[in-house]
Formats: structure tokens, sequence, C-alpha cells
């Protein structure tokens, strides 16, 4: 089941949240902003927040009356197969309610939540209570290849018919159905394809593992084409398969690109056998038996297990990487895609600083804390503990694209150590400083404009000097980044002169400091009278072009830069 959203409206509700997300293995807990602190994840428009998370297909607890879940998801419910599970919670924690979701396992999730809190789930479905089991919901392991015509084999068994069990499931044998071994209906167990009749229902236990090497040797399509008529001509359900495994050196785009067609995870090994046979054998473990392989331009094998294969203990998974910006420091403009991975990341690593503008930590993350100069050696470990399997955000302020840690993680990556190879990777925007600065004071960059650090640590002065000159004679505005700092004093100063040279000592220059945190000022300034003592590391200096202008208002001026030149 995907990750959990636990939903709260109110202060009272963390407790029940909390207790909640603890039994969970994947949870998250939204919480409405103003009346909720201490949440994963803030929202502030309820009905946006759950349409969206049920449109992504995200199980839905609710920790409220059931009447306002059903009432804010009614114009989004159309399809029974494929809508998630959404629950409904009392505050106190005395009633579980499965509302939707009962073909994706909503009554198993409601047991689960019942069982933490210590009471009965309300559960109405008549199949499940009677046989104790959902046939239309199997559990983790088991897809049910015939769904449509489970509501008459359900009807039928209700009035009475008894049923004959093909194969071996032990969800199926615990439960009270009719069993009778000259049963009208069937309910069958394999891993292979069979005709559908409506008195049978045939599940396709996640026994099978496909081991792969050599992918490098093909593309993607022809690795997918490969394996699918391979299953094919030995009619092996793709509904069977656990899981695509490989070491750790092999093509991670191949792989993902089989795993994606099959619509399973990918495992990883690391290990001296390099064969696709040992690999699936590997995955089956000690009773697993080995169905087909071949060798060609990539290996492929499959074995099957005896058991369903628990995909969470074998080898690792990809390890995944995000690189965040967590924006300038107010916390609402973090994005919420930045906040869910901030919630969900097994380790968060970065400045420490900027650790701390990312909130504080859940139960089970790891904070791996550096200097503000140490940014290779920070990529390095966010790679390394990827490449382990963990969930790694990179946090940078502001945006990590942008004089930020995007850039450092990739200046590692083109080492191309293969340890690094199957991490799947991805840049997460935030607001940059430019941005939060110049909406403080209006509209400074809303014509052409440019961006100049202006700390020589990484590059001579002699090019930061002729960026600024060419951004003056192109009669650029202009932000400077890094300004200065306790060691470096002298650069604004000198941008100052070199801009005197090319500009109106009356431009408009904007100090921005703290935008966003504690202790924030926003001032204007000219390009005459500014002064490096005003300025230093939290500082963003913003020079206008010949264009830009000042607007006043009650409260000072706005600055801005018209869009026609």
């Amino acid at each position: 089941m995907a990750a959990c959203a636990i939903v709260v409206l109110g202060e009272n509700s963390l407790p029940i949240a909390k207790q909640i997300k603890s039994a969970l293995l994947n949870a998250t807990i939204y919480g409405l902003a103003e009346r909720t602190s201490n949440v994963d994840v803030s929202f502030t428009n309820f009905g946006e927040t759950l349409r969206e998370l049920f449109a992504k297909g995200t199980p839905i607890i609710g920790i409220c009356a059931a009447g306002i879940l059903i009432r804010t998801l009614a114009p989004i419910i159309s399809d029974k197969r494929q809508e998630p599970p959404v629950l409904a919670v009392a505050e106190d924690g005395s009633a579980v309610v499965p509302l939707l979701g009962g073909l994706q396992g909503v009554n198993d999730l409601a047991r689960q939540i019942a069982a933490v809190l210590e009471v009965k789930a309300a559960i109405t479905t008549t199949g499940d209570i009677r046989f104790h089991t959902a046939l239309l919901s199997p559990p983790p392991g088991y897809h049910l290849a015939n769904p449509d015509d489970a509501k008459k084999f359900i009807s039928d068994l209700l009035a009475g018919a008894t049923v004959k069990l093909e194969g071996t499931a032990s969800w199926l044998i615990n439960s009270k159905l009719p069993f009778d071994p000259n049963g009208k209906l069937t309910i069958q167990v394999t891993e292979y394809q069979v005709p559908l009749t409506p008195d049978c229902l045939v599940y396709h236990p996640a026994t099978l593992a496909i081991g792969v090497s050599n992918a490098s040797q093909v593309n993607s399509e022809e690795a997918v084409s490969c394996i699918l008529q391979m299953l094919a001509d030995a009619k092996l359900s793709i509904f069977s398969v656990a899981g695509v495994f490989a070491l750790d050196e092999e093509a991670a785009s191949v792989i993902e690109e089989i795993a994606d067609a099959l619509n399973v995870p990918v495992r990883w090994f690391n290990c001296h056998e390099k064969n696709a046979v040992a690999i699936a054998l590997t995955a089956t473990g000690a009773n697993g038996k080995l169905l087909l392989q071949q060798q060609s331009d990539i290996n492929l094998a499959v074995a099957v297990s005896q058991e369903v294969i628990d995909i969470n203990t074998i080898g690792k998974a990809r390890g995944q990487l995000f690189i965040v910006g967590t924006g300038p420091g107010a916390a609402n403009w973090m994005s919420p895609e930045v906040k869910q991975i901030l919630s969900e990341a097994t380790d968060l690593v970065g400045y420490s600083f900027y650790l701390d503008l990312a909130g504080s930590l859940r139960e089970g993350q790891r904070r791996h804390e550096f200097d503000n100069r140490e940014e290779l050696a920070r990529a390095e470990m966010a790679l390394d503990l990827a490449a382990s399997g963990r969930i790694v955000a990179v946090v940078s302020s502001g945006d990590p694209g942008i004089y930020a840690m995007a850039a450092a993680v990739f200046e590692v990556l083109d080492c191309n150590q293969p340890k690094w190879q199957s991490i799947k990777i991805h840049v997460c925007p935030g607001i940059s400083a430019i941005q939060a600065a110049a909406a403080r004071i209006g509209a400074p960059i809303g014509h052409d404009f440019c961006v100049i650090s202006l700390s020589d640590i990484l590059k001579p002065w002699s090019i930061i000097e002729r960026r600024i000159i060419a951004a003056a004679e192109a009669d650029l505005a202009i932000a400077f980044y890094n300004p200065a700092s306790k060691q470096r004093t002298s650069q604004l100063a000198s941008a100052r002169d070199i801009l005197l040279r090319y500009r109106s000592p009356q431009t408009v220059v904007v100090l921005a400091r703290n935008v966003g945190r504690v202790g924030e000022s926003v001032v204007v300034r000219t390009l005459a009278d500014l002064s490096p003592q005003e300025v230093d590391m939290r500082t963003l200096v913003l020079v206008g072009s010949s264009k830009t202008r000042t607007v006043p208002h009650p409260g000072g001026v706005w600055v801005y830069t018209p869009r026609k030149y």
C-alpha cells in the first residue's frame, strides 16, 4: 500500500495521529495551518488538499467526521477499482470507519489502525464479515486476475455455494470460506496464465524473481521486449513477478525500464555472483527453483519461490537522492513537494543552518551536518548514503540549483563511480533569494536581469570583474549573491566602483537581508550611497538598470523595472 496521509484539522487530533503513524510503515501527518503545529506537512485549503491526495491515489486517514470526508471527495469519486482507501477516525480514537477503497485494502487498513487504538473497526462489508477475508481485495503479494467475475462469485458464496481451492495461500486457508473438494466454484492460485471463467477466481501470487545481468549491452526497449516475450512463451503471468533483481553496477536505466514495464520494484545486490541465474535464485531463497534462463546480449533468468516474495527483505531498494531548496527561510515559502520529501527522507544532509530551516526531525531520520564550505564532501556522503538504498535529501536554502548543492552533487557524480549508477536523482526547486527579495520591494527584476556571485573562493576576481562589466554594459539589472563576509570585505566596494563607470550614481539599489527570517530588513539606496558596511553574507544586493524606478507609498517606496525598455 502507498504511503498514507493522516489528515488532522486541530491540535486535539495530533496524539491520535501520531499513535497511528507509529504503527504504519510509511505515513505523513497533514495538519491545517494555524490550527496545528509540529506536523509533517501544513495545508491551508482542506478540500483542495484532500482531493489532490485522493487523485494521486494516496490512502487517506481523516481524523474527523466521516461526513466531511464524503462531502469533500464526492465530486471526484468515479471508479471504485481505482479509488484509494479512505477512513474516518474519531478524534478520541473511539471509532475507525472505512469509507472508500474496498478494492484497495481499506478494511485491512481499518483493522490495523483499530488494533493500535484498541477498538473494533466498523466494517460493514458482508463478505468480509462472514468469510473473514476480502476476495475482491487480496493481501499484498496477490493479484486477482478477473475482478469482473468476483461480484457474482461472492454473491453465489453468500447464497450457499461451496468452493474448491487449487493451489495454496495461507490467507485463503485461514479464512472461513466454505471449502469443499467437490465445490461448484473454484479459487485457483497460480503463477501461470489460465483461461478465465465466471465460476473461478484466479489469483497470481508474487513468487517470481527476474534476475538480470549484462544489461548494458542492450537498450531499454530490447530488454523489455525480451523479458516480456520470455514470460509469454512460458505462459507465466506478469502479475506473479515480485521484482527485478540486479547487481549494483548494472545499467540502472535499463533495469528500471524492465521493472516499470512489469510494474514491480527493483532490488539491488552487491555480491560476487555475476550471472542472472544466481541472482534470481538468491532472490527466491533456499527453496527457490529455476524456471527459465536466457543468455544473449542480455542475460535473464526467472526463478520461483515457494512463498510470496517479501521484496523488502531482499537486497536493497534503489537509493533516492533528492536535492531540495527550502526557500529563503519562511516556512510558508517551502513548496509542498519539498515538505513531502523532507518528511519521507531517511537522511538529511546539509549545512547545519540550512538543516535548521528544514524543521525538526521525525522519528528514525538521521541528520548529517557539514560546514558551509564542505560542499563536495557533503555531496559525496549523500551519494554514498543513497547508494546504500536510503532516501536522502540534500538540503539547500533558496533554490538548490542557484549557487547551491545541485551543482556540487553533479560535479561529484561526474567522477562516474559504479556504486552510484543505480541512484535515482531528483532536483526539487525552491523559491530563490532573488525572487523573495524582489517580491518584498516590488518588481525590480521585471525586465532582463542577471545574477553574479561576488565570492572569489571558487573563481578568480578577474572573472567576476569581467562579468560585472559585461552586465553593466548590457544595462541589466544585477543581483549580487555572497556580497561580503568576514574574510571578504572589498569585493562589493569594487563592484560598486565598476558599476559607477557605467551607471548613474542615482541608480536604485535594494539591500534585502534575512528575507523570510527573523531580523528581516529591506532598504533602498542609490548606487552612490551603497555602503559595504551595511552588507553581509545574508544580504542580497539588487542593482537596478537605467530604467528601474521607484514608486512612493505611505510606508516607503516600491521598486520596479518596466517591461518596456
